[in-house]
């Protein structure tokens, strides 16, 4: 992983900007030779962590703790990671916990993150991305499909954005018909911004100012 500079001049919604802009700039130059998919596993793979946001923005922020390790490689359907967020003051408890599988979309040039939720308990499940023999003999056919919140993504420059289609994600979350997600993936930092919507769209979860920062700690350097 490259080393980071500036990195409290780039925290929160400028950091968000910052990330744009530079995949902005890089558009049109291509992905290189390495293959996308690839290079966004190991993007992906890794710990993050929105310390430097939330020390910025507290009042819109909180200190969070990502996770991402990859499982099961020896699947061939796809690249399987198992996914772990949780508050930086808990992280023996993890709020969410999800397994996503990374293939190629249907579309040219996309690349498509399926969601799934673990069967039963998913705290039994808890501390796996450090250890992945946790997950014992859960076996992929026992995840639950998220359906409809498949996030598409697609390679610009030095980047990768992608999002949910629509209202197709279904949430019931605290009131909420719909759940959305959107998000930028680079080689130092991860910006995600779910939220989710009652029937008539109005938002009533997740962050309102805009989307949560992570900043890359450790892993996915090869």
């Amino acid at each position: 992983m490259k080393t980071r500079t500036s990195r409290s001049a780039v925290v929160g919604a400028g950091l968000a900007a910052a990330l744009w802009a530079a995949g902005c700039s890089s558009a049109g130059k291509g992905g290189g030779a390495e293959d996308d998919l690839v290079v966004l596993t190991r993007w992906m793979e890794g710990s993050f962590s929105s310390a430097e946001q939330a020390a910025a923005e507290p009042e819109h922020f909180r200190d969070v703790r990502l996770h991402m390790a990859r499982v099961w490689p020896e699947r061939e359907d796809g690249v399987w990671l198992y996914v772990e967020q949780a508050m930086a003051s808990a992280e023996a408890r993890p709020y969410r916990q999800r397994m996503y599988r990374l293939s190629r979309g249907a579309r040219r040039g996309t690349l498509e993150s399926r969601v799934y939720e673990l069967p039963g308990d998913p705290l039994v499940y808890a501390g796996a991305w450090k250890n992945a023999a946790v997950l014992g003999a859960l076996e992929a056919g026992r995840l639950l499909p998220r359906e409809g919140c498949t996030i598409t993504l697609r390679r610009e420059g030095e980047m990768f954005t992608g999002s949910t289609d629509g209202r197709a994600c279904a949430s019931t979350l605290r009131g909420a018909a719909y759940a959305t997600s959107e998000v930028t993936i680079t080689e130092d930092a991860l910006t995600s911004w779910d939220r989710g919507f009652d029937a008539e769209s109005k938002q009533v979860w997740g962050a309102e100012r805009g989307p949560y920062v992570f900043v890359k700690e450790s892993g996915g350097t090869e």
